[in-house]
């Protein structure tokens, strides 16, 4: 549980996350293949909200840079998806510049995490649809929302991660996960879901 009795988006396997990690940085290459095949869905699925269709080059990019700076790192499970992120989240910033593709907003970075309670409208109604569908309803939020959402739900990061992968207040963090999380719900409840494709972050609204 976080603070105040908050749910802790905590994955299941962060333990042995942790475990691969350690045996990684001591040259184990299948527990490298471990920490990867453990990672990659929540990096996958938050890039894909950055950068839509050329996520999995920017994450083959990202993932040569963890294994290049893996003995640098220290941490556990947990830390190790923050950290993960981070870099995934520079190599999606740098290849949004490459293509000439201006952030909406750096005021996007204003803001993600924790939930205000167990059961939330907004937290059921995320969990509601498919992964499919939820990407292509948050990358209709402002950057700051979606960004919020997706290190929280997708990558699983409580609010002082997330804050720390966007160089922001852990407050301002979940001020907008919260916010974006209200806004997917309401969308949710008016049916208002457009028939729009997905738009990557950096697409203006």
């Amino acid at each position: 549980m976080g603070r105040g009795g908050e749910p802790r988006r905590v994955h299941a396997h962060d333990g042995d996350l942790g475990a691969a990690v350690a045996r990684a940085q001591e040259g184990d290459e299948a527990a490298f293949a471990v920490a990867y095949r453990l990672v990659q869905p929540g990096l996958l699925g938050y890039l894909r909200g950055l950068v839509g269709d050329d996520a999995e080059d920017v994450a083959s990019d990202a993932w040569l840079e963890i294994a290049r700076d893996l003995g640098r790192f220290r941490g556990d499970g947990a830390g190790f998806r923050g950290w993960s992120a981070t870099i995934a989240r520079h190599r999606a910033l740098d290849h949004l510049r490459r293509q000439k593709v201006r952030p909406r907003s750096s005021a996007l970075e204003q803001d993600v995490l924790e939930l205000p309670g167990p059961h939330s409208t907004a937290d059921l109604a995320l969990e509601s649809i498919s992964t499919v569908r939820a990407l292509e309803l948050v990358g209709g939020l402002p950057r700051d929302q979606a960004e919020a959402v997706l290190l929280r739900v997708v990558v699983g990061l409580d609010a002082p991660a997330a804050a720390r992968v966007l160089g922001k207040r852990p407050g301002a963090v979940r001020t907008a996960a919260y916010r974006g999380l209200k806004r997917l719900a309401a969308q949710l409840a008016a049916a208002g879901v457009t028939e729009e494709g997905p738009r990557t972050l950096g697409e203006s609204t």
